[in-house]
């Protein structure tokens, strides 16, 4: 089981668009998938089709305890896939954890109690939908994680913002996962007629090497329109350039997966 941190602390980057299209896809591919949304404005709950805000369990009474990961996971039914949801309740637990012991490791505890209670691992791929920020939930991700997957623009700043998350990672990896490897950084919202996102590009490539997947997400309407019915662009219209894209992606995570494990 591959449980993989898809996380960048700049917002607009594609990443929750990312974690419910690559779950959709994976899952379209015969993979059992569970994605955890951890962001507490629930957004890839909402593209996934479950309703936030009628909720009565998310993520947020398994990171304080109160529920069983096992409690809480529902189905997309448009997705295919398996997803413990998240909506502002999330908020809290920052709060709610500072002074507990072990706090960095509830997430990690939580899918360990999923997996022990099965006579084998639930699920192939776990995706964690990290919030756009560099705060506990996330360190809790990336402690409960295989690899991270970064999803970026191909922009100025988001070379400034790449420097602190790998940082963030390498202290995370001192101290409360070893195991923890940069998975890869993906292309997102690329438009190739942009000089500028083709030299920043360049220089990711220049500089990440083979760290850098070779499928790109481009700017697509059909990606943007998807979530505004509660369905993966896969199920929204499967022959857009962002479908195809995402299930490009999928195959990549697979191939890796496979050469790893």
């Amino acid at each position: 089981m591959k449980i993989l941190a898809i996380t960048n602390q700049k917002g607009g980057v594609g990443k929750t668009t990312t974690c419910v299209n690559l779950a959709a896809s994976l899952a379209s591919l015969g993979k059992r998938v569970l994605l955890i949304d951890l962001d507490p404005q629930g957004n890839a709950s909402t593209g996934s089709g479950i309703d936030k805000a009628h909720l009565k369990f998310s993520i947020y009474h398994v990171l304080i305890g109160e529920k069983s990961l096992k409690e809480v996971i529902l189905t997309s039914e448009k997705g295919g896939f398996d997803i413990a949801p998240s909506n502002r309740d999330l908020a809290g637990a920052e709060v709610e954890l500072v002074n507990e012991l072990a706090r960095e490791n509830r997430l990690k505890v939580a899918i360990a109690k999923l997996v022990s209670a099965e006579e084998a691992a639930p699920y192939d791929f776990v995706l964690l939908d990290c919030p756009p920020a560099l705060n506990l939930v996330t360190v809790n991700a990336l402690t409960a994680s295989s690899a991270v997957m970064i999803p970026m623009q191909c922009e100025y700043y988001a070379l400034e913002g790449l420097s602190d998350l790998v940082n963030t990672i390498k202290k995370v990896r001192a101290r409360l996962n070893p195991a923890l490897e940069i998975e890869g950084l993906l292309r997102t919202l690329f438009d190739n007629r942009n000089m500028l996102a083709q030299q920043v590009s360049a220089q990711l490539i220049s500089h990440f090497g083979d760290k850098v997947y070779k499928t790109i997400i481009p700017r697509n309407i059909r990606l943007a329109e998807a979530p505004s019915y509660g369905v993966p662009v896969l199920s929204y219209d499967k022959a857009s350039k962002g479908a195809v894209a995402y299930l490009e992606l999928a195959k990549e995570v697979m191939r890796s997966d496979k050469k790893n494990g």
